[in-house]
């Protein structure tokens, strides 16, 4: 079985999200670091290889983004992928989701996975939505927020978080699975991965490499466009109310929150 975990640059967390004004996108002039999402995704697939259930020859990250997403790449290496993909062109710049789902459905179809792993979200966009995406392309069955997988020969049995309780799945491989942060507590890459991260096998590659049709990418590409970007509305003080009688203050807070319907 091969495995291609899906991972991203995102942002650092501690770095406040900015917009830029004139291309109406992130500000990633900042800290970066390995979207912590797609840390539980190489996380599940190192646990299918100890499991032993099947045989993982291989664990491949692949990411699309700058020079600078190597880094992230690194640590995935760290964390246990075997080796990386690298997707990075200057065309790509300005791909929303459809877009970026479609150039990395060409990059992995030159993998030709037995299963792709990603986090349920990135933690700047937040859009929930690329592993569908990249499964439409690729005609592949996808499922989202997994917390749990039993895997065997030709498929899986997935358990998914779902609006009232649990939803559970069998799914054939191959396939493209969004895990929950709640499937697993990735572990830490020892001193020794984090040194030898850099030596493990890193494949660049740009569109033309992996058969991406340069229209589809790209602002010229992307089915969506940002036409404005406003503030959050300033959050409103509170209403206070003094506890001199307490009878009294009972019943203002009841009037309260029967007049917003919250009892």
């Amino acid at each position: 079985m091969k495995i291609c975990c899906l991972v991203k640059e995102v942002p650092d967390a501690a770095v406040q999200k900015r917009i830029d004004a004139g291309t109406k996108r992130l500000d990633r002039s900042g800290e970066r670091t390995l979207n912590p999402f797609d840390t539980h995704g190489i996380e599940a697939a190192m646990q299918i290889r100890e499991g032993g259930a099947v045989a993982v020859d291989e664990i491949v990250a692949v990411t699309m983004g700058p020079d600078t997403a190597v880094r992230a790449l690194h640590k995935s290496v760290a964390l246990g992928a075997d080796r990386s993909l690298h997707l990075s062109d200057p065309a790509l710049s300005g791909s929303d989701v459809c877009a970026t789902g479609y150039a990395l459905a060409k990059a992995l179809e030159t993998e030709q996975p037995d299963l792709v792993l990603l986090g349920q979200q990135s933690d700047d966009g937040e859009c929930y939505t690329i592993g569908a995406v990249v499964a439409d392309h690729l005609k592949m069955p996808s499922l989202t927020q997994v917390i749990k997988m039993d895997v065997s020969e030709g498929k899986l049995v997935c358990q998914r978080q779902a609006e009232y309780g649990y939803d559970t799945v069998e799914i054939a491989l191959p396939a493209v699975i969004s895990v929950g942060d709640a499937i697993n507590e990735p572990r830490y890459p020892s001193l020794k991965a984090i040194m030898g991260a850099k030596k493990k096998p890193l494949d660049t590659k740009g569109t033309g490499d992996v058969g991406i049709d340069p229209s589809q990418v790209g602002e010229a590409g992307s089915k969506t466009q940002v036409l404005g970007i406003n503030p959050p509305p300033p959050k409103q003080s509170g209403e206070i109310i003094e506890d001199e009688d307490t009878n009294e203050t009972v019943e203002k807070i009841v009037a309260w929150l029967e007049e917003r319907k919250l009892i």
